[in-house]
């Protein structure tokens, strides 16, 4: 049970960030792309950049910050995914960035940070 309410709480946070980064202007142009080396939460474009974003959502910070969470390693393996999803693709962007949403829900509320261009 603890864990399919996990993965709820994930999706919720998910849902959250496409509706913010949206209203950034932002085009979400994919969602949970997956490859054999891993998966990109989201896969978007802010004007002529792509954008991949990490998003990590918590209820407690008993393991550390949703932000926290998002390790230089972890941002090197987005680079290395978003090199992969570049060459199944037709078109090219000006530059390649990896964002974090980083969600945290107390009380039912979320609470949203968005870091751009983590590296």
């Amino acid at each position: 049970m603890a864990t399919q309410s996990k993965l709820d709480l994930g999706k919720q946070g998910e849902q959250v960030a496409v509706t913010y980064l949206e209203s950034q202007g932002m085009t979400v142009l994919e969602r949970n792309w997956r490859c054999r080396h891993g998966e990109i939460d989201i896969i978007a474009e802010d004007d002529s950049h792509l954008v991949v974003v990490e998003v990590k959502t918590r209820s407690s910070r008993s393991h550390g910050t949703a932000l926290e969470s998002v390790r230089p390693a972890k941002v090197a393996r987005l680079r290395m995914l978003a090199s992969r999803w570049l060459t199944t693709q037709p078109r090219t962007f000006e530059a390649v960035r990896v964002d974090v949403v980083a969600l945290e829900r107390f009380a039912g509320d979320f609470a949203l940070r968005h870091v751009r261009g983590v590296v």
